[in-house]
């Protein structure tokens, strides 16, 4: 059973930078796809990165230049460094992760695994 736990999480002021950490266990091979969702207050979640096993990164236009997603299959984790924070981005940040081959989309729906999640507050 994949695991997946967030660190990295905090309070920072606008125009700051946070890096999220996302350790996975309990499973062994590829996971096509990985990412991270945010969901803000009384909000639903929404997906922000993505990454699939060929590298290839897909991001929300809001994050767009200012989030980078990266992972380390030797290390098994999943980082999301963020940037330029915004009071908008804050919120509850999941770890996500599928199995499913196949384009890596930036949906909620596209993923069968999530962390319990870490909070970012951004303050303005």
């Amino acid at each position: 059973q994949l695991q997946l736990r967030e660190s990295g999480g905090g309070s920072v002021q606008s125009g700051g930078s946070l890096r999220l950490s996302c350790e996975a266990s309990g499973y062994k091979g590829s996971k096509p796809c990985v990412g991270w969702l945010q969901q803000g207050p009384g909000k639903e979640a929404e997906a922000v990165a993505t990454l699939d096993s060929d590298g290839v990164a897909r991001y929300a236009g809001v994050v767009e230049g200012r989030f980078t997603i990266s992972q380390d299959k030797v290390k098994n984790t999943i980082d999301l460094q963020m940037n330029m924070l915004a009071p908008e981005d804050t919120g509850m940040y999941y770890c996500v992760a599928d199995r499913r081959p196949g384009p890596c989309a930036l949906l909620p729906a596209r993923f069968d695994y999530r962390g319990q999640g870490t909070q970012v507050t951004v303050s303005s």
